[in-house]
């Protein structure tokens, strides 16, 4: 009953002209329901089932670095008809369920005081999205994975988190670029990039239909837009190639292939697509609608995994500080994961799922996270910990951004293309364990001097002759004895998904 109360719409259909001068209307209710409360403010919520809630914004605690000022936590003490809840402020955090709503917090006014743009339109001091308990997050069937590749595959940067792959964690800076979309990395050229929903296509690289000129469409070689039945705008960004057909006035089904993952316009030289959706929010703007929990629900109804492995997001202290790494946001269908281990690079491990650790030198660190669940399966993670020198916060501490192709179906004898590039480094050479036993290699990737390079990501292959999950690890040090060190998990044959 809830789902037809709540689920009920038409999906998009009917032809949108080239020339029309208005955005179509909207045909699919969005199930959340979106508030926006300032301190000690309360609000009644009608849910999209009908049922009233009452909110209410009890207290905003924002912990900021040393590094650069940046908010890296943020949580809301919230009030839900009369029963206190903690939420964390996006970071890779998921809906919670109180009473009969589940709820969420996606941004707060930290974050955007000292942000390099307004990307949520929030004008008071948190915003709360509510859904009626036992809800989906979207209209089902209505939305995909837009990357064709397996979850945590490579780097990603998710809502709030301070930009980093690309060594842009720099002491000193004002303004912070804290994401408001989603990252996700990939291989350059190889990853297919999918529409997320049924919709119409209105801008394609530098072309854009009438009518769409006081929205977030903002035309780009790199960048398409598509509207979907929500009245949402959907923004994909730095393609290697946009597909031929894709172009304004076409509409598109959800998991249509858009183009090819890749670096180009304004992407650091990092190779990721940048996935954004947005929305009128409570103050009347155009702002961000934070697509995490979007994206993950898609992933588990259309990949069913049975265990996520979540070490993120990364950290960014000055060498002698401490940081807690927190493995608590991984997940089990089984509703249960049976152990955690860290395993550290200087060689030392602990089974719990939160451990706090100080780093006496800097460098970029990979920590490996792996959790089980009852049936013994396993998963992988890593958390970053970029940790920038406090005597001389001049020198970049290099970055690294390893990928590897394809990241499905991986069978004994196929052939494996990983990519990297180091950043803020062009010293040295990256060297590889393909953690199989094998011999390492080498590779010598450009450094990003010129972010758009086509060879700017070096390359190797590797064939594993068994099945297994792989820890490919690859490094590189620059003359400052400052080393960057990655991960990804390889996983070939019975365990390719």
């Amino acid at each position: 009953m809830l789902r037809r109360l709540c689920a009920a719409a038409v999906l998009w259909v009917g032809v949108v002209a080239w020339a029309s001068a208005e955005p179509p209307e909207p045909t699919i209710e969005p199930l959340l329901q979106t508030v926006d409360l300032a301190l000690g403010e309360a609000a009644e919520v009608t849910l999209c089932n009908g049922e009233k809630v009452a909110v209410k914004l009890l207290e905003l605690k924002e912990s900021r670095d040393s590094v650069r000022n940046a908010v890296r936590i943020a949580r809301v003490l919230v009030e839900i008809d009369g029963q206190k809840v903690r939420l964390a402020s996006a970071n890779y955090e998921l809906p919670v369920t109180v009473g009969k709503v589940r709820v969420d917090c996606p941004i707060t006014k930290g974050t955007t005081a000292n942000s390099n743009r307004d990307a949520w339109g929030l004008e008071k001091d948190a915003r709360l999205r509510l859904w009626p308990a036992g809800s989906p997050l979207l209209t089902p069937d209505t939305f995909v994975y837009p990357v064709k590749q397996r979850w945590f595959a490579s780097a990603t940067q998710m809502a709030n988190e301070p930009c980093y792959v690309n060594a842009c964690e720099r002491p000193g800076e004002k303004r912070i670029y804290y994401h408001y979309g989603l990252d996700f990395g990939g291989a350059e050229g190889l990853v297919e990039v999918m529409a997320a929903t049924d919709g119409l296509v209105v801008s394609a690289r530098d072309e854009r239909l009438p009518g769409h000129e006081d929205t977030p469409v903002s035309p780009r070689y790199d960048v398409v837009y598509v509207l979907d039945g929500r009245g949402w705008y959907y923004r994909y960004s730095h393609f290697q190639s946009i597909d031929e057909g894709i172009r304004p006035g076409v509409k598109v089904t959800k998991g249509r292939r858009l183009g090819l993952l890749g670096k180009e316009g304004g992407s650091g030289g990092w190779t990721h697509l940048h996935f954004d959706v947005f929305a009128r929010q409570p103050s009347g703007k155009w702002g961000c609608q934070e697509a995490y929990a979007f994206v993950w629900e898609a992933y588990l109804a259309q990949y069913e995994p049975k265990l996520i492995a979540v070490a993120r997001p990364h950290h960014a202290i000055f060498a002698g500080e401490t940081v807690e790494l927190d493995a608590a946001r991984s997940w089990s269908a089984g509703g249960k994961i049976a152990r955690y281990r860290w395993t550290f690079t200087d060689g030392a491990t602990a089974e719990r799922p939160k451990v706090q650790r100080t780093y006496e030198r800097p460098g970029y660190y990979s920590e490996i996270l792996d959790v089980t669940d009852a049936a013994g399966r396993v998963d992988y993670d890593f958390a970053i910990v970029h940790v920038l020198d406090p005597e001389h916060k001049d020198r970049m501490v290099p970055t690294i951004h390893p990928v590897y192709y394809p990241t499905f179906g991986i069978k004994p004898g196929d052939e494996v293309t990983l990519k990297v590039r180091t950043f803020a480094t062009t010293d040295g050479q990256e060297t590889w364990d393909f953690g199989d036993g094998s011999p390492a290699a080498a590779s010598k990737s450009d450094g990003n001097v010129n972010q758009h390079a086509k060879d700017g990501y070096a390359v190797v292959t590797h064939h594993y002759e068994k099945p297994g999950h792989y820890l490919v690890r690859v490094e590189r040090t620059d003359r400052h004895g400052y080393r960057a060190v990655a991960y990804v998990h390889v996983p070939v044959g019975q365990h390719g998904r």
